[in-house]
């Protein structure tokens, strides 16, 4: 097919460049920083029911010889960083310096961006406080700013009372400030530029282009256009070439590197993989039930009687299909992996629930557990 045609995937195919994209086939990438240069980001969430998200993935795509350690040490010596709570490549920070410098946006504003803009200037006495506090003293977490804003935060009601953390969001798109590192589940803040490397910025249109392109290499497979969800965009845009999914609705953009790639059997290219509810894989819900036909939702904010899954339900991926969750929970003061349901979306064959027991000792092994316990 010439380039610029659009490609007539089925789901199957969808499937198969989705999961090569996100490294997850029998082929393992070998170090972490290459990694997060492939994935552009790994989600900096601190949930511990199994293990930090940032670590499920890397560990589901390096193996067992990964070591959280070694993403501490990357952080801690500046070769990621991380940027609205995602781990970043530290050069990746050139994609992103024109859009702190064009906060709250390039263009014509719209009134939510006045809105920000005028409050960020009427609570500037206390953002130079800040400032000036880390001059002197950071890092430092949000807790030692005395909130001294003129006007509060207004909202429907989540962030009222949260002038600060609001205000270090901020700060933070405006490129002032950046995460330095954590004190517990505390995130410690320093100044950007003792933070983040010096590198030239990138003209913005420029930028955006490069971080389309860059996203769906990772995605393999993305809508050009989707609903605005948070943190990390789900669509990108024209880059890539036009496609469209046999039995699913819209347009779509694919990565041409990955149109040939092998099918992915588990005797032959494919494996059983445990991601975090927060993998890339599955984040975007409306995207893994078009292409994979898996319901999942992340339930940890629901009522436990409400829960279908579990707390921290871990997606079971098999080849190229999604086919089930791990109910499980890393019970560190006893020392074992807890799993409470191996739930089957369908009845597996055997080779399939032989290798997800074969994963499951494996995540016991990584965590350093002797013993993988199943409640009766």
């Amino acid at each position: 097919m010439r380039s610029g045609e659009v490609h007539e995937l089925t789901r199957d195919d969808a499937r198969r460049i989705a999961v090569h994209a996100q490294l997850l086939s029998a082929e393992r990438p070998t170090d972490l920083l290459g990694l997060v240069r492939h994935l552009t980001i790994l989600q900096d969430d601190p949930t511990k029911a199994v293990a930090p998200s940032a670590d499920l993935v890397a560990w589901s795509r390096l193996g067992g010889g990964y070591d959280p350690r070694e993403l501490e040490q990357a952080l801690a010596v500046g070769t990621l960083v991380e940027l609205h709570s995602m781990i970043r490549p530290a050069e990746d920070i050139a994609l992103f310096r024109a859009e702190m410098a064009a906060w709250p946006g390039p263009g014509p504003l719209t009134e939510w961006q006045v809105d920000m803009r005028d409050w960020v200037a009427a609570n500037d006495h206390c953002r130079r406080d800040i400032l000036d506090r880390l001059y002197d003293e950071g890092p430092l977490p949000a807790s030692a700013f005395p909130d001294t804003t003129a006007v509060p935060w207004e909202s429907s009601g989540w962030n009222n009372d949260r002038n600060i953390r609001m205000l270090l969001d901020r700060m933070v798109q405006r490129g002032e400030i950046a995460m330095a590192g954590r004190e517990g589940r505390e995130r410690l803040w320093d100044l950007a530029e003792r933070v983040y490397p010096d590198v030239e910025p990138v003209p913005l249109e420029e930028a955006l282009r490069i971080r389309a392109e860059r996203r769906l290499r990772s995605l393999g497979l993305a809508r050009a256009r989707s609903s605005k969800v948070p943190g990390e965009p789900a669509d990108v845009g024209e880059v890539g070439e036009p496609a469209v999914v046999e039995g699913v609705r819209g347009k779509w953009r694919v990565d041409l590197a990955y149109l040939d790639a092998p099918p992915l059997d588990l005797a032959t290219g494919g494996r059983v993989a445990l991601l975090s509810p927060l993998d890339r894989l599955a984040y975007d819900r409306k995207r893994v039930a078009e292409l994979f036909c898996f319901d999942y939702q992340l339930e940890m904010y629901k009522p436990a009687a409400k829960r279908r899954w579990g707390y921290w339900a871990l997606p079971v991926l098999a080849g190229d299909r999604l086919v089930g969750k791990l109910d499980a929970t890393a019970e560190r003061d006893a020392g074992v992996l807890r799993v409470d349901a191996v739930h089957e979306d369908e009845p597996w064959p055997r080779d399939v629930r032989v290798a997800v027991e074969a994963e499951i000792s494996a995540l016991s092994e990584w965590l350093g557990f002797e013993e993988v316990v199943r409640p009766d």
